[in-house]
């Protein structure tokens, strides 16, 4: 562990090994077990694999969807975690057409934010997890930026009913923008020297509504919601495939890319890979379903292309789940540790 290099990586300043962070590699219990010995299921646990699989950088957010209390569409939830605990069957629709969501108040249904409430809020989760963990780069961060906020609030069915009228669909998301906005400027006045800021804009295949959408709408709003954050470091997650709109990202005044394996590392590099970090992308599937070859070759993948980057981190997009073979994880973290010197 190392927040020197993690934070050298953020500043494109080239440590002498490739810094890595995981997603929630910590919550595979099995694979805990096998690299710490700890037999119980605890946070002493998680923060001894941690420290056991090097990680230099905490990808962390503190808003997420529950800001919206009771008022939000539902989509249940499939199984992700150990002995499937976060299932979730329950789907329910807080819109019944879309004139409903053109009609919707924000600020009426959600009230207006308190932005110093906000900044003592990120104060607190940042300071927390510098606590817990203080030989990494921390950070603290919005989840439901803007699409993911919407995605949350409208579920996918209506989202695309109502993306159906651009326009309208476009001031929905402008006056959602206007709502949030307070946290985006309570996020630059806090403490954290780095922000995340997370945004579901695609699918796996790629964009969902008409990319010209996107450079109408949301890209603007994106310049409107990060300029309060000109002195962090601002990371931008997106999973799924966002390779088409890269450079329109960039243009919103990121400082690094957060991306799954199906988005193009190789542009990023190529294009980017001076002066801007990136997080990333071995697969996943890969890990679950591969042989050691195939694992090994994986990093090595990501290695060739981000190793000559200063601010590239190595990470399996998107997280290793608690069906991931262990001995799989185990090689994958000895193809890291054996790839990571520069």
């Amino acid at each position: 562990m190392s927040f020197l290099h993690g934070m050298a990586a953020l500043n494109l300043e080239m440590p002498p090994r490739v810094p890595r962070t995981e997603y929630s590699a910590q919550t595979h219990w099995a694979l805990v077990k096998a690299v710490t010995g700890i037999q119980e299921k605890s946070w002493a646990a998680q923060k001894a694999f941690i420290k056991a699989w090097n990680y230099d950088l905490n990808w962390n957010a503190l808003i997420f969807a529950t800001e919206f209390g009771e008022k939000r569409s539902k989509m249940g939830h499939a199984v992700f975690a150990d002995g499937g605990t976060d299932f979730d069957s329950n789907i329910t629709n807080l819109f019944s057409d879309p004139d409903e969501v053109y009609a919707f108040d924000f600020e009426e249904n959600f009230g207006a934010s308190d932005k110093q409430k906000i900044i003592d809020r990120f104060d607190s989760h940042y300071n927390s997890a510098c606590s817990e963990i203080p030989d990494v780069v921390n950070m603290t961060g919005v989840y439901i930026t803007c699409m993911s906020g919407i995605i949350d609030l409208l579920g996918w069915d209506m989202l695309l009913q109502a993306a159906a009228d651009p326009n309208a669909f476009g001031e929905f998301c402008s006056r959602y923008v206007s709502w949030i906005m307070p946290y985006f400027e309570a996020l630059g006045e806090c403490a954290a020297p780095v922000v995340m800021v997370h945004d579901d804009i695609v699918w796996t295949s790629g964009p969902f509504l008409h990319p010209d959408w996107y450079r109408k709408f949301l890209f603007p709003l994106y310049k409107k919601l990060f300029a309060p954050l000109e002195s962090k470091k601002l990371l931008y997650t997106c999973d799924g495939n966002f390779t088409m709109f890269i450079d329109d990202i960039a243009e919103c005044r990121v400082n690094g890319f957060v991306l799954e394996p199906m988005t193009d590392m190789l542009y990023i590099a190529e294009r980017y890979g001076k002066t801007h970090s990136f997080v990333g992308n071995a697969d996943t599937r890969i890990l679950l379903n591969g042989s050691k070859d195939d694992i090994y070759n994986e990093v090595k993948r990501c290695m060739d292309i981000g190793k000559h980057c200063p601010g590239f981190f190595m990470a399996v997009g998107n997280h290793i789940p608690a069906n991931t073979p262990v001995d799989n994880a185990l090689y994958y973290n000895d193809a890291y540790e054996k790839l990571a010197k520069r």
